[in-house]
């Protein structure tokens, strides 16, 4: 059976008379990629913090693989912490600055140079120790940053929203070099992100914080498969809320429906608006409000006659921007499966 790395029992912390962090219980396992993730304001910084020693919790308790570290300084912790700006040293190479936290902690040199080396070489920078942060791209001075966090060995690696500072396609790259250096090196990662993609892309398992709370925690299947709270649905991926007296009509029950666009097909609208859609599909009947033409996609908003909208998004396989403009004010009909519909209020 997996071992708990981290768990949060009542975790909260006040700030003034606002709850930053609203009574978390939360438990991390050995070994997984975990993301925090949540707009900001949410709840997911303040939360590494307590968890790394930087703040104190107002009540509560953290226990870091079965031992309570509540009340004990950062460094008193088996955890290291990587920021968004790296906070290297520019006057150092890069092989002193990974081995600096064990030069403080006065390991033997020749082992420091040993352990900074192969932390160099984990994060794929075998040979890159002499030269300097101000000779490295962001990616690489990032990927120091993780050597450095790495060399000290903590059973978990906290990590600040590490990849915001990089553009794009650097991101991207990261985030599959990330998860494979996590699996590489076994450790526990805790990763804060506002990128809903980011998160889905890379862990195991996902916290969806709001307002201080967690709305729902689970592997990326299930939180953007299986929205918990019209929240989740909305702020992981893209989502349509289906709801009233429309919800009533179309799914035939009352209550608030998630629906994703990606499982919603749509076509011409015939006479018969269920024509040839079996009784598992739920159905609607409408005009396109909007397209978006997206280059391998195309996002239609759809006004339903039953009240309310709904978007859709097909894969644009055997069409140009021109064809789906046609779309533009016509009437459609949508299905998809009734499995697609849930249940978030």
């Amino acid at each position: 059976m997996e071992g708990t790395a981290i768990r949060l029992q009542s975790l909260r912390k006040s700030f003034a008379e606002v709850d930053a962090v609203a009574g978390v219980d939360l438990e991390i396992r050995d070994g997984e990629f975990f993301s925090m993730l949540g707009p900001s304001g949410s709840g997911k910084t303040t939360v590494l913090r307590l968890i790394a020693g930087f703040e104190s919790p107002t009540s509560g308790t953290i226990e870091l693989a079965g031992r309570d570290v509540t009340r004990l300084a950062p460094f008193e912790r088996d955890v290291n912490t990587v920021f968004q700006d790296y906070a290297l040293f520019p006057h150092m190479t890069l092989e002193q600055n990974v081995a600096y936290g064990l030069k403080v902690r006065k390991v033997a040199k020749a082992e420091r140079i040993e352990r900074a080396r192969e932390a160099l070489r984990d994060v794929r920078l075998e040979g890159y120790g002499n030269r300097r942060p101000s000779q490295l791209s962001g990616g690489q001075r990032q990927r120091v940053a993780l050597a450095r966090a790495l060399v000290n060995r903590p059973k978990v690696l906290l990590l600040d929203e590490p990849l915001g500072a990089l553009d794009l396609k650097l991101r991207e790259e990261m985030q599959v070099e990330l998860k494979e250096l996590q699996r590489d090196v076994g450790i526990t990662f805790v990763f804060v992100t506002h990128d809903q993609e980011e998160a889905l892309t890379m862990s195991d398992r996902i916290a969806v914080f709001n307002r201080g709370r967690i709305e729902q925690v689970g592997t990326p299947a299930e939180v953007y498969e299986h929205p918990a709270t019209p929240f989740v649905a909305g702020f992981v991926g893209t989502s349509n809320l289906l709801t009233g007296e429309s919800a009533e009509k179309v799914v035939g029950s009352p209550g608030t429906y998630s629906i994703r666009p990606e499982k919603i097909r749509l076509a011409q609208a015939p006479a018969d608006a269920d024509a040839g859609v079996g009784s598992d599909h739920s159905t609607a009947v409408g005009t396109v409000a909007d397209v978006v033409y997206l280059g391998d996609s195309t996002r239609f908003l759809v006004d339903l006659d039953t009240g309310g909208r709904l978007t859709a998004v097909q894969q644009n396989l055997d069409t140009s921007s021109a064809d789906v403009d046609a779309f533009r004010g016509s009437r459609v009909r949508l299905h998809w499966h009734r499995r697609h519909n849930f249940l978030v209020e």
